[in-house]
């Protein structure tokens, strides 16, 4: 095998990942030479999902206990997608074990666990940390990056971040644990869904400073295993409204959404910023377009751009062909194992003092709502 790679381990072999060991298949599928992420060792406590990855070619060691992972000295790194209430003991323990590590959100299932993961990187700065966020990558995004960081927009009047599924719709759907506030915790919705919301205005330097907040928990049951109806705790969506400012120090609003039933969507995620000179939008109901209009005096038009895939790190895809979700991951994965190397990196993953301002939000948000009031960061 080449060294020109990342030895990883997989913690939690579900739906992401099998995302990522998809990835990691797919890495000819960049144009340059980054370092391949290969999975040498999968740990799952569900044999079916272990077995799995039996069909990833890498793959060799296979755990039930994720401990018995990290004391592999063949992985160098680990990327972790397991219940929120796990987040605080297994990051940690990924991290003074030496490894690298890309963990998924909400980095911690409250604020305290989060500072707990703070801490153990204070304590071992040799592990390199951060967390998965893959919808800026899609390069229609990243054409509004560009935009802001030209100064196109000019003073910014408002923004608006959103992530909205549909599936909950269905009253139907047996409950799982993201229902539940034991493992999911006490911000819901917003915990599962906040960071998409979050990283890119966060990158772009707008910095919340009060939150005011409406959370809705709408289906209070849902059927257990045997089609019984049991508790619902968590909530379903949530609006938070704050008062932000950018690096100009100029004032406005910003609104995040994160919504589990809001009706006719899948997994749309909408990113909007209006500004006195030149206003962007984007849906991934049209991934490969940004809307714009520009400031002509009192009348405005909004045109449509297509990006294609011009993406931050270049493909064998030609430029006229459609981006999707998992190519934004390719690009997220990317970008971790640029900066892991120290490679340049124009747009990198989600890092944990972010984290940690999403959990201050967080927390500021159930402040808000259960005390009827606006909450000062």
């Amino acid at each position: 095998m080449s060294e020109n790679c990342v030895k990883f381990g997989v913690i939690g072999c579900g739906l992401m990942g099998r995302e990522f060991a998809s990835v990691s298949m797919r890495w000819l599928h960049l144009a340059g030479d980054l370092p391949r992420p290969v999975i040498v060792a999968a740990c799952d406590t569900s044999e079916a999902n272990r077995e799995w990855f039996r069909r990833v070619p890498d793959t060799k060691y296979f755990y039930e206990d994720y401990r018995d992972l990290l004391a592999n000295p063949e992985v160098e790194a680990v990327y972790c997608a397991v219940p929120h209430h796990l987040h605080a003991q297994v990051y940690t323990d990924v991290i003074r074990a030496g490894k690298h590590l890309l963990g998924e959100k909400p980095f911690g299932m409250d604020l305290d666990a989060c500072r707990a993961v703070l801490e153990a990187m204070e304590e071992h700065p040799e592990s390199f940390v951060r967390c998965a966020s893959e919808f800026p990558y899609y390069p229609a995004v990243q054409q509004m990056v560009q935009w802001f960081r030209e100064g196109a927009f000019g003073q910014i009047i408002e923004a608006r971040f959103a992530i909205k599924h549909s599936s909950d719709m269905d009253l139907t759907k047996p409950i799982n644990w993201k229902r539940t506030r034991s493992a999911n915790g006490d911000y819901g919705c917003m915990g599962d869904l906040g960071i998409h919301t979050q990283h890119l205005p966060f990158r772009l330097g707008f910095e919340p400073l009060t939150v005011s907040a409406q959370l809705a928990n709408i289906a209070r049951t849902r059927p257990d295993a045997n089609g019984n109806p049991v508790p619902c705790e968590t909530w379903d969506n949530a609006i938070v409204l704050c008062e932000a400012r950018d690096g100009a120090g100029d004032h406005f609003p910003m609104q995040l959404e994160m919504k589990r039933m809001a009706p006719g969507c899948t997994n749309t995620v909408e990113y909007e910023i209006y500004g006195l000179k030149m206003s962007a939008k984007f849906t991934t109901d049209d991934p490969n377009a940004v809307r714009y209009t520009l400031a002509r005096g009192r009348e405005q038009a909004w045109a449509r751009l297509v990006v294609g895939q011009k993406t931050l790190y270049p493909v064998i895809t030609g430029s006229i062909f459609e981006f999707g979700f998992s190519d934004s991951l390719l690009q997220m994965f990317a970008a971790f194992i640029s900066e892991l190397r120290g490679l340049p990196c124009p747009f990198g993953c989600f890092t944990p003092n972010e984290a940690l301002l999403s959990h201050r939000v967080l927390t500021a948000a159930l402040q808000s709502y259960t005390q009827q009031r606006v909450v000062q960061l």
